[in-house]
């Protein structure tokens, strides 16, 4: 465990729940809980370290959203296995040049890529809103393959954070699904890319196991949750949620950056 205080343990754990009911409803997790832990650990702590560690907590979350998805939702298993497996491959090589990046570089990324997809959903209100017309063709399903798999599961593995809201976004206009049916795949590919990710960092010796490990039961009940709320309330909440937690993130990004 990292010389850090217990009052610093427990919002970290708190950051975890909520991360984790973020992430199962957009997806996004990430980016609320890499900055957190990008801030709350020692400051001599490599950027690696955090990055590694925010993957062990955030296979638990997933997997329980995951899991609770796949029993209610109509998720194609088959389609988000295939886009996952090439998820894995990309973000396992994406892990490999994380190692050097430095905590400089991550924060003015993250804005960056938040205002980006602020600005699609904006554009886009009836984005996710209509239900799946039919199965995905071929053509769509390869599309999703090397865009929503290596593309993104290279993202997520070299910095991480917006990999589900990315694969909900990719996945909902590749295959043509609704919100909530994307996050139910999102979250069986995001699995993959998390696993690909950690096996690097692990290897690596980039994961602070103890601490991950307590914040990962926070995450999966938060993950849990969220998976829940979001078949409850349908894609309208979701979209909802997505711009709320951009825009959150945004400004305090922001602040850290130029202000603080």
């Amino acid at each position: 465990m990292p010389d850090i205080s217990l009052t610093m343990i427990a919002l970290l754990c708190l950051a975890a729940l909520a991360a984790g009911w973020i992430d199962a409803v957009v997806g996004g997790g990430g980016l609320l809980l890499l900055p957190v832990l990008l801030l709350g650990l020692p400051s001599h702590t490599p950027a690696a370290h955090a990055l590694g560690t925010n993957k062990a907590v955030a296979i638990v979350g997933t997997t329980g959203a995951a899991v609770t998805y796949a029993r209610k939702a109509p998720v194609d298993v088959r389609t988000a296995v295939r886009i996952g497996l090439a998820a894995l491959a990309g973000s396992s090589a994406g892990a490999f040049f994380a190692a050097g990046m430095s905590t400089d570089v991550l924060k003015p990324v993250i804005m960056v890529v938040l205002l980006g997809v602020a600005a699609f959903v904006i554009l886009r209100p009836a984005f996710g809103t209509a239900p799946a017309t039919g199965p995905a063709t071929r053509r769509q399903i390869l599309a999703a393959i090397g865009l929503a798999g290596l593309g993104i599961g290279f993202y997520d593995g070299l910095i991480g954070p917006g990999t589900g809201t990315f694969l909900v976004l990719a996945l909902t206009a590749l295959l043509h699904l609704d919100l909530v049916t994307a996050s139910a795949t999102a979250k069986i590919v995001n699995c993959c890319t998390n696993a690909g990710a950690l096996a690097t960092f692990a290897w690596q010796g980039a994961v602070l196991w103890q601490l991950a490990a307590l914040m990962a039961v926070f995450n999966l009940a938060g993950g849990t949750l969220g998976a829940h709320t979001a078949l409850k309330q349908g894609s309208g909440f979701v979209r909802v949620v997505l711009l709320t937690v951009v825009f959150a993130l945004v400004a305090n990004l922001a602040y850290e950056q130029w202000l603080a």
